[in-house]
Order: C-alpha cells, then structure tokens, then sequence
C-alpha cells in the first residue's frame, strides 16, 4: 500500500509517503526563503505530499533563528519560488504555519519584548537558538539558550492572532502552496492552549477541556474561510511532552481534539509520535480510537521503517506515513525503498543553519549506480 495513490482533497498522491515538516534554519535575512531552500524541497518532489518546516505567521511567532517567514512580500516571493520548483519536479506542497508562542527569546522578539503564550509559564530547560551576531545561516554558529519567560495574551489579543493564520494561510495560496498545516504540536502556541498545564487561564480560553480547545477551533476556522476544507491540515502530538507543553489527560483530550476537527471537516490529521530513543510507543488502541472518532486522513509520523509503514497501513488505522530524517538525506527515499536499496545515513551536525552541506548534496541512488 505504501506505493499506491491516494486522494488528498483535490489532489491525487501518487505515493502514501509524506516528507514531515522539519526546521533546517537556512533562510536568508529578513527571514525569505531562498533558492538553495527551493532545489532542497524541488529535489524531494516525489514524495507523495511535501509538508514544508515551520513558517512563522508573524514576527512574534518566530523561536529559533533563520527560520522562515510568511507574512511578508519578500518572504512569499520567496516561497513561490519554492512552490514552483516543487511543481515543476511534479510534486505537492503544502505550507506549514507556525506560531511558536512562548518557545522563544527576547532577542528574536521585535523590540526585545516577552514573547506570547496562552499563560505566563515557563517550561524550564526547553531551549531555542539564538544567533547573537546575526551572521546569518551560512556562518553555522549560533547557540541554544533558555527560552524567555512569557507574557499571557489577554482576551482582546486573541482575535489578532487569529487573525494572523487566516493571513498567513492567503499568502500560502499566493505563494502557491496546494494547502497549508496548522502546527499544533511540540509544544507551540495551539498546543499552549491545549494542554492542561501549559494553560492556567480562568477565562473562555482555559479551565475545561472546551475552553482549552476553543483557540485551536477559532483558527482552524478563520484558516478553512481561506483556504477551504479540503486544502488544511493539523498537526497534533497527543502522548508528547515536547518542548514542556504537558496534559493531565492526554488521551481524552486530544480524542476530544480530533472529533472537533472532524466536526470542522479538516483534510487531514497529521499525528507526531516520539522518535528519541527509548521513547514509549503510541498504544494501537489510542490509534484505533482516534481512527473511530475522525474520518478524514490520518498521517503519522515517527521512526517509521518501509516494513512498519506498510504494517500499519494494512492495519487500517493510518492513511499515508510520515519519513522525516530519512528524508533528509535521501532526497529520492520512495525510490530508494520502493527498490530496498540502501539509505543514506543524515548528518546531524547540518541539519541546522549552514548552507549547501547537509541541505542539497546528498546523492541520489541513480547516482551512486553510475
């Protein structure tokens, strides 16, 4: 099955393979995507479904440096060029819209100010990278630091920030994306609101489990007036304490966010499982249950192999499977495993900042042959 079409919304996959959002720090000043970021993503065009790395919806709603934007001129002229390689390689793209909230720093705030979050917590030990000499990504320095202590947003700065996806989603159609993901994961603004411990709010934003929802369905919403149903995505992370972003009840709460997205008609849910070492495994039940309460597409991602992924697509619980650091470095992964050829091993010391090393210079199995 991993090698069979599959019909996304308007799109028809030829793969269940996707390649995962995954944040490579290389965009240029002003945080535009860049030309070597468009062979990078055009190169990997035979994925089923390209998820791009998080793209900060707005100044505040970036964590780590280098990362790229979407709410500029500039950084959408970026990201066409990007769409178009994708497109012309025959590919599908979409763009991942990202708020980080309280996953960031002082120095990467406009005026130097606290960044945002539902609630003024800090999560001790979660880092971000910072490059105090803003040498760009080219130079490969820069450092991970603590992340600032955080402000809440009040309740008349919600719809703002609302607001700022729904923009961020018209620039993704201009730029040319076949649709958009909202990042609702790793411990970042939606999943701020989300999780329990991550929000101490006492207003219509925290407290009970539909209140701690209600920030993820008024974007969600706001998003589908865009760009329409069928062309948005949400990714969650439900067994997941990334980034400190922690639930007292995961499994109902995130069962409870899958049936509000599917009361909403989202396209798809894309599901992050834990990929460190030693990491308890998703219960079969929990996936099982979340298939039962939504009926759109289900996208998991994590440590996956050729053979577990076609075990769980046979399962029935999952509809395409996400490779993330295989992807990395093997630009043609579906062929590569499609023919049970070898892969080639990720360089983990580039996968953040640098420049072509690490990014575009893998070799290609046709490569290697001649």
């Amino acid at each position: 099955m991993l090698f069979t079409p599959y019909r996304l919304g308007a799109l028809t996959l030829p793969n269940r393979l996707v390649m995962p959002p995954m944040t490579r720090s290389r965009a240029a000043a002003g945080d535009v995507p860049t030309a070597l970021m468009a062979q990078y993503y055009a190169q990997r065009a035979s994925a089923g479904l390209i998820v791009s790395e998080g793209t900060q919806i707005s100044p505040q709603g970036q964590g780590y440096a280098w990362t790229p934007g979407i709410y500029s001129p500039a950084q959408v002229a970026g990201w066409k060029q990007v769409t178009d390689a994708v497109h012309q390689a025959g590919g599908r793209i979409f763009a991942q819209l990202w708020h980080v909230g309280r996953i960031s720093h002082v120095d990467l705030q406009p005026g130097g100010v606290p960044p945002l979050s539902s609630s003024a917590l800090l999560a001790e030990g979660v880092k971000v990278f910072v490059d105090p000499g803003q040498q760009g990504p080219e130079a490969g320095v820069g450092g991970m630091v603590q992340h600032s202590m955080p402000r809440a947003l009040t309740l008349e700065e919600i719809p703002a920030i609302v607001q700022q996806f729904a923009h961020a989603a018209r620039n993704a159609l201009d730029a040319g994306f076949d649709g958009v993901e909202l990042h609702g994961a790793n411990g970042y603004l939606i999943n701020q609101f989300i999780d329990s411990q991550a929000n101490d709010r006492t207003d219509a934003y925290g407290g009970s489990l539909g209140n701690r929802l209600r920030f993820l369905k008024e974007v969600v919403e706001a998003v589908v007036a865009v760009v329409g149903k069928d062309r948005i995505g949400v990714r969650l992370a439900p067994l997941t304490t990334l980034n400190g972003a922690v639930d007292d009840t995961p499994q109902a709460t995130y069962l409870a966010a899958a049936k509000l997205l599917d009361d909403l008609g989202v396209a798809y849910i894309h599901i992050a499982e834990v990929d460190w070492e030693d990491a308890p495994e998703m219960p079969v039940a929990f996936k099982e249950a979340l298939r039962l309460v939504y009926r759109g597409t289900l996208i998991y991602a994590g440590k996956y192999t050729a053979a577990t992924a076609e075990a769980a697509l046979q399962a029935g619980w999952v509809d395409l499977i996400g490779f993330g650091r295989p992807f990395i470095a093997n630009p043609d992964l579906p062929y590569r495993l499609q023919h049970g050829l070898a892969l080639n091993p990720p360089d983990g010391s580039t996968f953040f900042g640098g420049a072509a090393k690490g990014l575009t210079d893998y070799p290609l199995a046709s490569a290697l042959a001649a």
